[in-house]
């Protein structure tokens, strides 16, 4: 990979790894290099101290207009179980990664990138966001968890009407939904994604993975959800990011979290 240009930069605002797609060109449709170099990107975020969470944005105007049908193959199975495989992990490591993700949309989220988006743990919009399960328009179904992201965002009545007439989405009718958690001024869902990412790092890492983790697999009943929830608040009492909260809540101060 190292004689091909980079579809994927990387940029630190402080505690904030933004990863932005960079192929405007495309419209940032997600290549196969793509998919790779997002996923090691997400990986050394997830797995760096010093990252404390993640911004999820497109360069040019566009999030990230889908998958490339003219690279998709067709005649191959052990191709496509390989390039679904990237996408796959890419998801996950969004889903239940110990880092909050927040994507910043501007332009298209459309196919995979809907997918992308939705698997974030915030979504920002900007006004000419819009967004579009458009895999039937190639004789495709979802792919990138999008059945299972969806439907909890919007609904399954709503995820299937969707997923089944590939309707475009504005981001006001998107925020009516919750597909968008906040809309954004004009070219300004960037700033307004790294503001909340940076209000998500300033929080306690231990307790938002733990957070994201139960979310990411909820147990089918509340018997079983409140073992979990009990298993995860008796040891997150013996962390030290209690101590501080603790201290810093009876000292009426703010507290610092340090992931310990």
């Amino acid at each position: 990979m190292s004689d091909l240009v980079r579809q994927v930069r990387v940029e630190d605002e402080g505690p904030v790894r933004i990863l932005t797609l960079d192929d405007p060109a495309r419209r940032n449709a997600i290549s196969l290099q793509m998919r790779e170099e997002l996923r090691a990107a997400l990986h050394a975020a997830m797995g760096d101290d010093t990252c404390r969470a993640v911004v999820l944005t497109g360069a040019g105007g566009a999030f990230c207009s889908g998958g490339d049908p003219a690279s998709m193959p067709a005649d191959d199975p052990a191709a496509g179980y390989a390039r679904l495989a990237v996408l796959a992990d890419v998801v996950t490591t969004i889903v239940a990664g110990p880092k909050p993700v927040v994507a910043a949309v501007a332009g298209p989220a459309f196919g995979s990138g809907l997918s992308l988006a939705v698997a974030c743990d915030h979504v920002v919009a900007g006004p000419d966001a819009r967004f579009c399960a458009s895999f039937g328009r190639v004789g495709l179904v979802a792919d990138g968890g999008l059945f299972w992201t969806l439907t909890r965002r919007v609904g399954a009545a709503r995820a299937r009407s969707l997923l089944l007439r590939g309707t475009v989405l504005d981001a006001e009718t998107a925020y009516g939904w919750g597909l968008v958690d906040e809309r954004s001024e004009a070219d300004q869902q960037l700033a307004l994604a790294v503001e909340r990412a940076t209000e998500l790092a300033a929080g306690p890492p231990l307790a938002i993975a733990a957070t994201k983790a139960i979310t990411a697999d909820l147990p089918e009943d509340l018997a079983a959800l409140l073992t979990v929830e009990a298993d995860t608040q008796v040891r997150l009492f013996g962390s030290a990011d209690f101590q501080e909260g603790r201290d810093a809540f009876l000292g009426r101060r703010s507290p610092r979290f340090e992931g310990r």
